[in-house]
């Protein structure tokens, strides 16, 4: 094997193929970045079994081959050198498999892996697709992700349902305490239900581009594929059946409270300051006509923030941890939100005023009486 390429594309190749690659694999041949150099460039897959991303750039090639480099190693290497021409060849030193990276008066030798050991791609019928372009899918991606489950006890809500029904996809994410629901417009007259892991719709995220070129999306039994042209993600489905997440949503409310988003938003960042205390972030809301009162009591002290709110329905006393709504209002693009009330007790529903392509869950903290 024997190419030149540019030193910015290579590295950029190294950056998307390495986030798939966890450290975590029993496999020491995952540690590593798989190289395929032929007559259309360069192809560069990285791998942990669940999640692969395979890259390709233009590159001279003036010998085929492939191998398996190191690729944390691999990757500092490349960043270091200098802005030019890198040549990349296989040479043979002894008994060592070697390969020489050579830029300006940098030379490195980086003993390389047996590319045969390298697990292969699933193979894809690319026949069930539909489109979104990516900068739809990176904010339905970062509007959801967060309210994925953190332990291991429900595997199935350390995923994100994608769901296509009626030209419709939603993205929906839950924890046992919030609940994130998006939703858009898609042309696609399939029906599907999967969940995939947030681990890999959060590395989806990070390398799809804001722009409105679209990403080809198609579903397997098992697996998901992300065709972005020149990259491609493949991720395995997580196994069993997601929660009806529709029977979890309140179908009637005694109080409608309008606000502006980040009024809202930034009461209760303050009044979270002293609601640290253990790991409920206990913040309190009394809701008057046309005022929402916030109160934190701790050892620390007190605090007391007055939004001005329009309320529709019943006055009402209700608490909540406050980093489970600043979650929620963090990813909201609109200027004003409606919460939904029923009762202390009961889920408070967010959603934007006018633009009801999301939607939101967070339950109460129960008071003690």
């Amino acid at each position: 094997m024997k190419f030149i390429c540019e030193k910015t594309k290579l590295q950029e190749a190294i950056s998307i193929a390495q986030k798939a690659i966890t450290g975590k694999s029993t496999m020491p041949i995952l540690e590593g970045i798989y190289i395929k150099a032929d007559s259309e460039g360069l192809t560069l897959i990285g791998s942990d079994i669940d999640i692969s991303i395979e890259t390709k750039i233009n590159a001279e090639v003036l010998q085929k081959g492939t191998i398996v480099v190191d690729a944390k190693l691999f990757g500092e290497i490349i960043r270091k050198l200098p802005n030019d021409k890198i040549v990349i060849e296989q040479l043979q030193i002894g008994e060592d498999n070697t390969i020489q990276i050579t830029c300006k008066k940098s030379v490195f030798n980086l003993l390389y892996m047996n590319s045969d050991e390298f697990p292969s791609l699933p193979n894809i019928n690319e026949t069930k697709i539909f489109s979104i372009p990516q900068n739809l899918l990176k904010n339905m991606i970062k509007g959801t992700s967060f309210a994925i489950a953190q332990d291991e006890a429900r595997p199935i809500l350390q995923g994100i349902l994608f769901e296509v029904n009626n030209s419709y996809l939603n993205l929906v994410a839950l924890d046992g305490y919030r609940l994130a629901i998006r939703k858009e417009i898609i042309d696609s007259e399939n029906t599907i239900s999967s969940v995939i892991p947030g681990k890999t719709l959060n590395e989806v995220a990070k390398i799809l581009e804001d722009t409105d070129k679209d990403v080809d999306i198609t579903f397997t039994t098992n697996h998901i594929l992300f065709n972005l042209g020149e990259t491609r993600i493949i991720s395995r489905l997580l196994e069993g059946e997601f929660i009806k997440y529709s029977s979890l949503l309140p179908q009637e409310y005694k109080g409608l409270v309008t606000a502006n988003k980040q009024e809202l938003q930034n009461g209760i960042e303050r009044a979270s300051l002293m609601a640290k205390e253990g790991n409920t972030n206990l913040i309190k809301f009394e809701l008057k006509e046309d005022t929402l009162i916030i109160t934190s009591n701790s050892q620390l002290g007190k605090v007391r923030e007055e939004v001005s709110v329009n309320l529709q329905g019943d006055e009402m006393q209700i608490a909540f941890n406050s980093r489970y709504l600043l979650d929620v209002l963090k990813v909201m693009d609109e200027e004003e939100v409606v919460l939904e009330l029923t009762s202390s007790v009961s889920p408070c529903v967010i959603r934007n005023k006018n633009i009801g392509d999301s939607k939101y869950l967070v339950l109460p903290v129960r008071l003690a009486r």
